[in-house]
């Protein structure tokens, strides 16, 4: 299908529109939409968080009956179900649209079929535009509602020599400043952050978002309002301090959300003391190699989580990497070499550099002397 590069410009207008929400709207997309009349935008929209209007209806709404037989650009096909919101494809028939132009089709069994149910109404449709990049945009979302999980995230910092940290010694940066605020974009784009009950008490890290830089999002023009990931602690022990800087108020004011997964068998007493300081406690089956992680992931996923940043540390990477649940991967190469201390990964190997497995980056970029990857894995 010809696109316009007018048409363009009105999607790209609508995939910054979506960004607006970035981080808000787990388990549902980001989605922006763009009302054009006779070559002039007359209304714009997005999605702000589940459970409210979808962007076509507040896109709608400001343009209110310079609606009727004008042209809708949306980054996602309009959803055809009743959920907690009307279908949209209703709302765009109602409003007497004259064509609808859709970069992703939705992936829903039942919120799809909304392309279809606005040819029947007469509606001229047109999907595929720019389509890449609003599947790159909302990729927690189409990796979720295909794999029935989170998609993981793993984040590190780490040395030219492959050191996270010096042995012994925790909570020194490993990385610059502008990597360090690059970190804390990934915390706001995921619903959910993630380490090991060792980082917690090697660290004592917040979890929270501050400063965050958005590059890694090339369609935001305008920020998000910043909010705190739910804060993830995989904890066979329950051995995480009831008093750990995780548990206290974010900087801006809102209340820490924290989810510890720990072992059947963990000490009553300690598991009662974590949810005293405000931690929600499930208890998860173990296997030789530590807490099992898919269930973990099958319990996120229940809860609307669709992506999970993996940020530490060693040992818990490598579980993950174990099992085979690592999608995706940022790293954050520093201009430094160690020598002896804490590898990327521990507790694991897959034996041979035959077996190992392999980065794909997408993004090489230097920052301020720090490498940039980010990138795919796959097993050889």
């Amino acid at each position: 299908m010809s696109f316009s590069e007018l048409d363009r410009r009105f999607m790209r207008r609508a995939l910054a529109l979506a960004e607006r929400a970035r981080g808000h709207t787990s388990p549902n997309p980001i989605v922006g939409a763009v009302v054009v009349r006779d070559g002039r935008i007359v209304g714009e929209g997005f999605h702000p968080r589940a459970g409210e209007p979808h962007a076509e209806v507040f896109a709608l709404r400001q343009a209110g009956e310079a609606a009727r037989g004008a042209t809708v650009y949306v980054t996602l096909e309009p959803c055809n179900h009743h959920g907690r919101t009307p279908p949209c494809s209703l709302a765009l028939l109602e409003a007497g649209v004259a064509r609808v132009v859709y970069a992703a089709a939705d992936p829903g069994a039942a919120s799809g079929g909304g392309a279809e149910r606005l040819r029947r109404g007469g509606v001229r449709v047109e999907a595929g535009l720019l389509e890449e990049e609003a599947r790159a945009q909302n990729r927690a979302f189409f990796h979720a509602a295909a794999r029935g999980r989170p998609l993981v995230l793993w984040k590190a910092a780490l040395t030219l020599d492959g050191k996270v940290a010096a042995a012994g010694r925790g909570g020194e940066a490993v990385s610059g400043g502008l990597s360090h605020r690059l970190a804390h974009g990934y915390r706001q784009a995921c619903a959910a952050v993630a380490v090991g009950a060792g980082t917690v008490l090697a660290d004592d890290p917040a979890l929270t978002v501050r400063e965050p830089d958005f590059r890694a999002f090339p369609a935001m023009i305008e920020p998000p309002p910043l909010r705190d990931p739910l804060k993830v602690v995989f904890d066979g022990a329950a051995r995480t301090p009831p008093a750990a800087r995780l548990f206290r108020p974010g900087p801006r004011g809102e209340p820490a959300r924290v989810l510890v997964f720990t072992r059947e068998q963990a000490e009553p007493e300690r598991v009662e003391a974590l949810a005293r300081a405000g931690a929600e406690v499930v208890r998860l089956p173990a296997d030789g190699s530590g807490l099992r992680l898919e269930a973990a992931l099958a319990e996120l996923f229940a809860r609307g989580v669709d992506s999970l940043l993996l940020e530490g540390g060693p040992r818990l990477a490598g579980s993950f990497v174990r099992a085979g649940l690592v999608d995706r991967a940022a790293f954050f190469v520093a201009p430094r070499l160690l020598g002896e201390g804490r590898g990327l990964i521990e507790g694991f190997s897959f034996g041979s550099m035959q077996k190992a497995m392999r980065f794909l980056p997408e993004r090489s970029e230097t920052l301020e002397g720090d490498l940039w990857l980010e990138g795919g894995l796959e097993v050889s």
